[in-house]
């Protein structure tokens, strides 16, 4: 009887096991390194864009009320200032007051498009985890009130360390502006600067806003030459 040969069976040893049981075990920290790295960029990007977002927006309504703003003069149109302003309808000074015509016009509400808007920094109303302030836009509908006014506080964001109006005056940035003593019409640009607090407190926020309406006078201006 002829004896045939049986192939010979081969098994991986001890230490080759142990070899690619480490290379797969330094494969998978490595994904795993990559992995929470890119979780770690999404976090810090998405903290970033929420945090932005807030400022975006708060910013976007500061400068749709100061390009809306009145002149002080007419009915429906009042006083412009612009620093530490002792507002009747407030218990603490505002930053700034103004009349625009930013008013959302509704069929269940008999109020016009113009309304009176102060923008103030207060305290927070509940412990913010960024600390800091907040920044609140108050808006007063019924300008023909004979009572005391409702006045509906709005938040935008906080965080805030300062908040600061500036008004310029075609030569000046002047911090102070009331149309009731001395500055008898609207400045031509309003310059707006929010510091915030925290890990976003790197430079402050600013904008500048150019004002385009102006009150009108009823004196004719002088011709040169002709009747």
């Amino acid at each position: 009887m002829k004896h045939v040969p049986q192939p010979s069976l081969r098994a991986f040893t001890l230490i080759e096991a142990m070899l690619a049981i480490g290379i797969m075990a330094i494969v998978l920290l490595a994904i795993n390194g990559v992995f929470f790295s890119a979780l770690r960029l999404r976090d810090r990007t998405s903290d970033a864009v929420d945090n932005a977002l807030p400022a975006q927006q708060a910013m976007a309504i500061l400068r749709r009320d100061l390009q809306c703003a009145m002149a002080p003069a007419g009915m429906l149109s009042g006083d412009f200032k612009v620093g530490n302003v002792s507002e009747a309808n407030q218990s603490q000074p505002v930053a700034i007051e103004l009349y625009t015509a930013t008013g959302a016009l509704r069929a269940n509400e008999p109020w016009a498009d113009v309304q009176m808007v102060t923008y103030a920094m207060r305290p927070p109303a509940s412990r913010s985890p960024t600390g800091g302030n907040e920044l609140i836009r108050c808006v007063t509908r019924n300008l023909l009130y004979t009572t005391t006014p409702k006045v509906d506080d709005q938040y935008l964001m906080g965080g805030l360390q300062d908040l600061r109006f500036s008004c310029y005056d075609g030569t000046q940035w002047l911090d102070a502006w009331d149309t009731t003593n001395g500055n008898t019409n609207l400045p031509l640009a309003v310059r707006v600067r929010i510091q915030l607090t925290g890990a976003a407190a790197t430079e402050p926020i600013e904008m500048i806003v150019p004002i385009v309406s102006h009150s009108r006078t009823n004196q004719l201006q002088s011709a040169t030459g002709g009747t």
